[in-house]
């Protein structure tokens, strides 16, 4: 072929391979996430077949989060909506009904044994189901595979994609259980207790043996009195407690003030309801994972 024929098929070419891009871009599965764990989930399973958007981005705090009228939007053009449950998007139902969305609801917690936690409610103790599942890596095992069989339901063409994806995701997070479980393991049994601001890392106590205690419930609009900071000061000091820990979506100020009062030390940022930005160190769930199991290995190994 002489260059002349050349530089015409390039030519004639070109378009249809602009076009095909573009088309494959518009056929992309739209994956809306409720918020930032969720949406790295659904990324990682889902690949370069998926549009995911999130609704409640780093370090954001999906418990008061209030959509606006862009989120209704982004829902309303949404093939599969994929959200938390156990109560955690109380906000959820209301955006669905605002957006008239059609498309498959995901509820990724499905098969997960929920957890029961105490929260204050009017001046009262009261028991209510824990959605913080994705605090321990079996249960995030779950997470991918609700996910993997929900965008193959909605995009079978991509079945094998999505299998292929969530196969090497759920070996990683093998991986990773191991190596938390291993770490944890070496601590000896004075020194596997915390503080933490917020009440949200029961899965993960349960599943790697460590006593997190918080001094607010579940809700994070709500401050922890006088008295309740006066009970944790005093927990601290009788049981030794040798770090508390700040997090991503919380106020520091109160730990500041216990950390004042008693010889804790402030161990460092734990990433709980979601990761950090690209930026961060928990910009994946698995990075998530790995920052906070060094966090509090490296406060409470010292």
């Amino acid at each position: 072929m002489n260059k002349r024929l050349l530089l015409r098929a390039i030519a004639l070419i070109a378009p249809l391979l602009v076009l095909s891009n573009s088309v494959h871009a518009a056929n992309k599965l739209k994956v809306v996430a409720s918020f930032s764990i969720l949406g790295d989930m659904a990324r990682q399973v889902g690949g370069d077949r998926v549009e995911v958007s999130t609704l409640v981005g780093a370090n954001g705090d999906t418990h008061v989060f209030q959509p606006a009228p862009g989120h209704v939007k982004i829902v309303a053009a949404a093939n599969v909506l994929i959200i938390n449950g156990l109560g955690f998007e109380g906000w959820i139902s209301r955006l669905e009904k605002s957006a008239g969305f059609k498309g498959a609801v995901v509820v990724a917690t499905t098969g997960i044994a929920p957890h029961q936690m105490e929260e204050e409610e009017n001046g009262k103790q009261q028991k209510v189901i824990d959605p913080h599942a994705w605090q321990s890596l079996a249960n995030g095992k779950i997470y991918v595979r609700n996910i993997r069989d929900a965008l193959i339901a909605a995009d079978p063409f991509g079945k094998a994609t999505y299998e292929a994806n969530a196969n090497k995701f759920l070996s990683d997070i093998d991986r990773l259980d191991a190596e938390v479980k291993a770490n944890v393991a070496k601590l000896p049994s004075d020194r596997r207790r915390v503080i933490t601001s917020h009440d949200a890392f029961g899965y993960f106590a349960t599943s790697y043996g460590l006593e997190f205690i918080a001094p607010q419930g579940v809700n994070t609009e709500s401050e922890a009195s006088a008295k309740d900071v006066a009970s944790i000061i005093r927990q601290i000091k009788t049981q030794k407690i040798p770090a508390i820990f700040l997090e991503n979506i919380s106020d520091h100020r109160l730990l500041d003030q216990i950390a004042r009062e008693t010889s804790a030390k402030v161990g460092g940022t734990l990433y709980s309801d979601a990761l950090s930005d690209s930026s961060g160190p928990a910009a994946t769930y698995l990075d998530m994972f790995r920052h906070n199991t060094r966090t509090l290995m490296a406060a409470l190994s010292s």
